[in-house]
């Protein structure tokens, strides 16, 4: 092939693993999704490192650990200058679009982005942060006119990229980025179409859902599984797209998540805990004409900021220094080599990590102190979550025996000697990264938010934008 192959990069707000039929999701039937991830490489061991919006947008885009780009809590810029996605593809040569949620400037969640601050997108339709999905705004280009998406966001904005698409120039390889809202709460904002879908009385919950809570769960878990059926047909609509254009094979089609969402597991809501629910995201990388049409599921753990080194890898574009992550590209053709070779083993493929790094620099939001909110580094495993907070070890859960974690092992006299390996194992994955248990106010003051966050360590944020 001589010309690069052509990026489109999907991905949704607090989208969780497990919601999926391909990630155990029997309450729905998730077709697209599952279609899709039978013709990827499904990493069923992707990883929401610092599994909350900004922190991780921001490592997607710069393929940095927070603790290096600076964006450790929400509604904090990230360096304008700063080598990130939509830079590093224009740079190669690439046609660059960016269409939906940004939430990386931090000047407003309603206000408009400067070209100087949209980091190498050229196409350009995009909003800081809205979660009113049914009268959500956004802003083209360079323009300060709000503009607004006609009825559901997600639908019109899958719309938009479909004639992104449709209207690109033959000549050469596109970057299109389409970040959808939800499944974020509101949960009961999505189409009535898909609510009337799912009776909320016959959702079968997570074993971890405490039984307090399980009217609650379900009822939130109506609205956040009907968000999630509109958008496996706003993913239909778009390979469909790539179908009638003749650009499936020679496109990598990204599917991912920023983080998921405990719903109520262990009666926590939301992310930025360590949780499963909160760090296990899908990822789906499909490329026909390099991996082929079936899919593979390879067992290594890749974290957020792997991403960026691994598209760049696969589009033969060079990594800068700058990058943290890890390229998984030659890994992954040699794990598919591997698994259809009938004299080797895809296990003999070593992968790049075999463990993943999570964190919470600064607890915020929601996740603050009052509501068990902390600073946090920990592991996970193949076997293994492990996390240490400021006092010592927190959590160890043995997943393959306890899949829901209800067993937090931690204080388990008996499990000492496990503890002190796992804890010589996080020291060394934090020096790897240069990266320190401190408090957070130590962060904050090192990227000069300090003085700026409120008394629960949140910074302040305002929705409304005024032009004059």
């Amino acid at each position: 092939m001589s010309q690069k192959p052509n990026v489109v990069f999907v991905f949704a707000d607090q989208f969780r693993r497990q919601a999926t039929g391909f990630g155990g999701e029997t309450n729905i039937q998730t077709p697209h999704l599952d279609c899709l991830a039978s013709e990827s490489i499904d990493f069923v061991n992707a990883i929401s490192g610092t599994p909350v919006c900004c922190p991780a947008r921001a490592s997607l885009l710069t393929g940095q650990y927070p603790h290096h780009h600076g964006v450790i809590i929400n509604d904090v810029p990230m360096d304008p200058n700063a080598e990130t996605m939509g830079k590093l593809f224009s740079k190669a040569g690439y046609d660059t679009g960016y269409i939906g949620k940004w939430h990386v400037n931090a000047n407003g969640r309603s206000s408009p982005i400067p070209v100087d601050r949209q980091h190498g997108f050229k196409y350009w339709k995009a909003l800081e942060c809205s979660h009113d999905y049914n009268t959500s705004h956004y802003f083209e280009g360079s323009s300060t006119v709000m503009k607004t998406w006609e009825g559901y966001d997600a639908i019109a904005q899958t719309d938009d990229a479909i004639s992104f698409i449709k209207s690109r120039k033959k000549d050469s390889p596109f970057l299109l980025t389409l970040s959808w809202g939800p499944p974020h709460d509101p949960y009961e904002t999505a189409p009535q179409q898909y609510l009337d879908l799912i009776n909320e009385d016959m959702i079968v919950l997570r074993e971890n859902v405490p039984a307090s809570e399980a009217d609650k769960a379900r009822t939130l878990l109506k609205g956040y599984y009907a968000h999630i059926l509109a958008l496996d047909e706003c993913l239909n609509s778009l390979m469909e797209a790539l179908d009638e254009e003749s650009l499936a094979d020679d496109t990598i089609l990204v599917f991912w998540s920023d983080h998921g969402d405990m719903l109520l597991s262990h009666g926590e809501l939301f992310k930025q805990r360590p949780w499963e629910e909160s760090i296990r995201v899908p990822l789906l990388i499909r490329f026909p004409r390099r991996f082929g049409p079936r899919g593979k599921q390879p067992p290594a753990f890749i974290n957020t900021p792997d991403i960026l080194p691994t598209l760049l890898g696969l589009c033969d574009i060079d990594i800068p220094e700058s990058i943290d992550g890890t390229d998984y590209s030659t890994y992954i053709s040699e794990y598919i080599t591997a698994s259809d070779s009938p004299v080797s083993s895809a296990n003999e493929n070593k992968a790049p990590a075999d463990c993943a790094l999570l964190a919470c620099q600064s607890p915020f939001g929601q996740f603050t102190r009052e509501v068990g909110g902390r600073e946090y580094r920990g592991l996970r495993t193949s076997r293994y979550t492990y996390v240490r907070d400021l006092d010592g070890p927190w959590l160890l859960y043995e997943n393959d025996s306890d899949p829901y974690q209800l067993t937090n092992l931690a204080k388990d006299d008996t499990k000492n000697e496990l503890i002190k390996e796992l804890d010589t194992q996080l020291s060394q994955k934090l020096a790897q990264h240069d990266d320190a248990l401190l408090p957070g106010i130590e962060l904050l003051k090192k990227f000069h938010y300090a003085g700026d966050v409120d008394e629960t360590g949140t910074m302040p944020f305002f929705d409304e934008w005024n032009p004059a």
